[in-house]
């Protein structure tokens, strides 16, 4: 069971248990996946967990009559329910929440109906009707339950079935019987209630010697077994799904009574298989059932010849009652197990595979019977065979052609294109699915295989090459299982290599993983230079007035300019402006399959106003077959550690260009240098930080993760492999960079906007440092429009900058004092440092809980050199 599945189970059981708060459902699913085992049902355990249950239930014949009633029905996984049932019986304090629970959920539901309910018209408790008249009303109730049940069920079903495979095979019409072999109930060759042979003129058989009655009593028995009604043997109306019952003349000996009561079973189950025959013979119960029927055809003719035969005896007065007992015992124990299976096919609706599971289970259960058991085995490989052609098309061709719904894998109808738009796009995982009540118990363990194998050749078809298995043989059914387990595992191994190979090597996957890590994971050093030079100012503008043709351009030109150039793989690379903040789409993709989905994506993408930088991510062209690994999931991971990355060096940038920046206030001599100190000190230790997380993310997480995809994909053996593989890739990568963790992102947010306040407020400050250079600019352009300067100019250009240093230093002065400068970098150093070291406070807690020891690195990094940034900057 997937992770994603035990986690839907426990929220479900969660819902309906109505549990509310507390740690919710990971707890639970980390105890389930830490200690879940195996466990495989026996004969004896399950019947001792039967006989457990009976003694704890209050009602034992219910739960004994219901169990019986699901085992005829060929549930699945019934022991093993009944099996955790009975564990559940010896915890004490489970027994006791959920009776409380039970009740909890009782009362509500009595509350609602008595709200909801209707007024109904009671009759009043003095008309109480007769013991006579309840009698008439039961009987009459029964003859409608009679009637509808026989001929409604039937066309109503056979109806139904017609309109869902009709809906399913829009242009192949579904073969249907005509209306008049349903409308001649003659044609069934069971019996015809109140058609027996004429009685004006019958005889009773009382007053008959015994000689006669036996004669006579042989003479009906022959019609009875072939499904006509006698003179003194009548069948009884069938009521719904049970056995044919008949009536026997009262006045018939004693002695021939016992013997007919011995044979009219034989009859019964004759009745039994040939309704099941013609019902089944119609194509809307499908192609297996129809096969399983025309193997039973051909043992009821079998018997009919046997029929035929006592009846020349008879003609010739040569059969007595005991030789038709004698020549009849051989087939009754036949018509038994065919009547058996008839009724368990129809109680439990059985179609396909499920059909066929029960012939298996049948069969290995007569093990011991060896007559039985070959029996059954010569009906499993007759219905088998239309079953196992639809397997062989599927592994050995990849293609389904299964119109009556009865096989493994169901196609549902998705559009490969649509994989490049949606967040949870599942192409692979819902385009053919299993269908678990169709898989034959004999293939249950081989049930992913026969999936992944049709899955792969039908990619590779769908990519316009024809495949076919060259190690294809026919499917027979066996009881060794091994014989068509062998052929599964040789188609299986055929279609992994040619998808494989197919991607690998014809579709450049690697090539294409590479590229797209050169651009979303930033390893193209000159690329981003030449790009973020290009682009800075148009991205520094808000988004809506960015224009992204220009941005394309910018784009276009800087891989031209630089290594990029060389990758054959570069034009697939585009621009893309988010509508949301790298935040809201992390919490909009953690969402996804839970019931804050449609709210967070229903909301407005920001209340901010996101500039450029904040907005801007690549997007990257997939084409088919490759969208299967590369897909919108995956993407979306792609860009949202873009997006972390690039903004971190975006603000690397900013700092950097303070730095710079910052050399022209070092030619001043101010009087309150102590708190320019302070300003250079902060923005030395932003820098530092911001630097080693980038260095941890791309040369701590992402290049040995990487390596580690790249060594897996040349071991991979299946593209299973290699989604599960680059799968795991991207959920690593993400939550080494805190990517999978809103909290830590937001504070991390929070890191990121304070240092970029802070360069805009140093950029500020400075800019007012640029008169000097300004200033030395005109003094160039005198000099040079003069000619070189004579020395009384050099003594009057060295007042000249010393008044202008002194005036400067005095602005600066005052610019301090008059704003605040020196509060406010202070408060810029709180503000960080409280952010930073709530940062490592809940790095270090993580790192501890989780297990996730990489991320102890961050503080290792930065607690290495907090003493370096601690003290006042030697630049100053």
């Amino acid at each position: 069971m997937s992770e994603f599945r035990i986690h839907h189970d426990v929220n479900e059981l969660l819902s309906l248990l109505r549990v509310h708060g507390g740690e919710g459902a990971e707890v639970y699913i980390d105890l389930l996946q830490k200690n879940r085992t195996p466990y495989v049902t026996t004969t004896i355990s399950a019947h001792s967990a039967r006989v457990k249950i009976a003694e704890f239930s209050r009602t034992p014949e219910d739960f004994l009559r219901k169990y019986d009633e699901l085992k005829s029905k060929n549930t699945r996984h019934l022991d093993s329910l009944v099996y955790l049932l009975s564990k559940l019986t010896e915890d004490k304090e489970t027994l006791q929440y959920l009776q409380q629970n039970a009740k909890e959920r009782a009362e509500l539901a009595a509350n609602a109906a008595t709200s909801g309910s209707t007024n109904f018209s009671i009759p009043s408790s003095t008309s109480k009707i007769s013991l006579q008249e309840l009698e008439e009303l039961r009987k009459q109730l029964g003859s409608v339950t009679a009637n509808s049940s026989i001929q409604q069920p039937l066309e109503l079903t056979r109806k139904i079935l017609r309109d869902k495979q009709n809906k399913k095979n829009s242009g192949q019409p579904i073969p249907v019987f005509p209306s008049w072999v349903y409308e001649r109930p003659a044609l069934i060759g069971d019996f015809l209630i109140g058609t027996s042979l004429s009685t004006d003129t019958t005889v009773p058989i009382g007053t008959l010697p015994l000689s006669s009655q036996e004669s006579m009593i042989v003479e009906d028995l022959l019609y009875v077994l072939i499904g006509v009604d006698g003179r003194y043997i009548t069948a009884q109306p069938i009521v719904g799904r049970q056995n044919r019952a008949f009536s026997v003349d009262p006045n018939l000996d004693l002695s021939i009574k016992e013997l007919v009561t011995r044979i009219l079973p034989v009859a019964a189950s004759y009745s039994a298989v040939t309704r099941f025959i013609e019902e089944k013979s119609s194509f809307e119960y499908g192609q297996v059932n129809h096969a399983l029927a025309a193997a039973m055809r051909t043992l009821i003719k079998e018997y009919m010849i046997l029929i035929t035969q006592l009846e020349h005896l008879q003609r010739q007065g040569l059969l007595s009652l005991q030789k038709l007992w004698f020549y009849i015992q051989p087939t009754m124990r036949t018509l038994e197990i065919l009547s058996s299976l008839a009724t368990s096919v129809d109680k439990g609706e059985c179609m396909g595979g499920s059909t066929l599971s029960l012939l298996h289970d049948k069969t290995f259960n007569y093990t011991g019977d060896s007559q039985a058991q070959e029996l059954c085995l010569y009906l499993t490989k007759a219905a088998s065979v239309p079953y196992f052609e639809i397997l062989e098309k599927w592994i050995y061709r990849g293609i389904i052609n299964d119109p009556y719904s009865e096989f493994m894998v169901e196609e549902h109808e998705l559009q490969k294109e649509k994989i490049q738009e949606d967040y949870n796009d599942k192409y692979w995982d819902q385009r053919y699915t299993v269908v678990q009540q169709q898989i034959p118990s004999f293939l249950q363990k081989m049930a992913d295989k026969i999936l992944s194998t049709g899955k792969y050749l039908n990619v590779v078809r769908e990519c316009g090459r024809d495949v076919t298995c060259p190690v294809a043989k026919e499917v027979i059914y066996t009881l060794k299982e091994r014989a068509y387990v062998e052929q599964i595992e040789k188609a299986y191994n055929y279609a992994s290599k040619v998808l494989l190979d197919f991607l690998m090597e014809e579709k450049e996957l690697v090539a294409h993983l590479r590229s797209i890590k050169h651009y979303f994971l930033m390893d193209q050093g000159d690329f981003f230079v030449h790009f973020m030079d290009l682009t800075e100012e148009e991205l520094k503008k808000p988004v809506d007035d960015i224009v992204t043709t220009r941005l394309e351009a910018l784009l276009e030109l800087a891989l031209r300019m630089s290594t990029a150039n060389t990758d054959p793989f570069k034009d697939d690379l585009k621009i893309d402006l988010m509508p949301h903040d790298l935040i809201t789409q992390l919490l909009r993709v953690l969402a996804i399959e839970t019931k804050q989905e449609k709210a967070i994506i229903s909301a407005d993408p920001t209340e901010l106003n996101l500039s450029g930088l904040e907005a801007f991510s690549f997007d990257y062209i997939v084409k088919w077959p490759l969208s299967l690994i590369i897909n919108r999931k995956a993407l979306t991971r792609y860009q949202m550690l873009f997006r972390h990355m690039f903004y971190c060096k975006h603000v690397e940038r900013q700092l950097c260009n303070v730095w710079i920046s910052n050399k022209t206030a070092k030619q001043f001599s101010l009087h309150s240098a102590k708190w320019f100190a302070g300003a250079f000190t902060l923005r030395q230790r932003m820098l530092n930080f911001v630097q080693n997380i980038q260095y941890y993310m791309m040369f701590e997480v992402m290049e040995p993760t990487w390596h580690i995809l790249e060594k897996n994909l040349k071991l991979a053996s299946n593209i299973d492999d290699v989604l599960s593989h680059h799968t795991s890739f991207l959920d690593n990568c993400l939550k080494d960079c805190m990517l999978t963790n809103p909290e830590l992102l937001k504070i991390f947010s929070k890191l990121m906007a304070v240092c970029v306040m802070f360069t805009n407020c140093m950029q500020r400050f400075t800019q007012s440092m640029k008169l000097d250079n300004e200033m030395d600019q005109l003094t160039l352009e005198h000099s040079t429009m003069l000619g070189p300067p004579t020395e009384e100019e050099r003594v009057e250009e060295t007042a000249k900058k010393q008044l202008t240093n002194k005036l400067l230093a005095e602005h600066a002065d005052s610019l301090h004092l008059t704003s605040g400068f020196e509060a406010t970098i202070n408060k810029f150093d709180s503000n960080f440092s409280t952010h930073l070291l709530d940062l490592l406070d809940k790095l270090s807690v993580y790192s501890t809980n989780d297990c996730e020891h990489s991320m102890l690195n961050i503080i290792y990094r930065h607690h290495c050199q907090a003493g370096t940034a601690a003290h006042p900057c030697r630049e100053v």
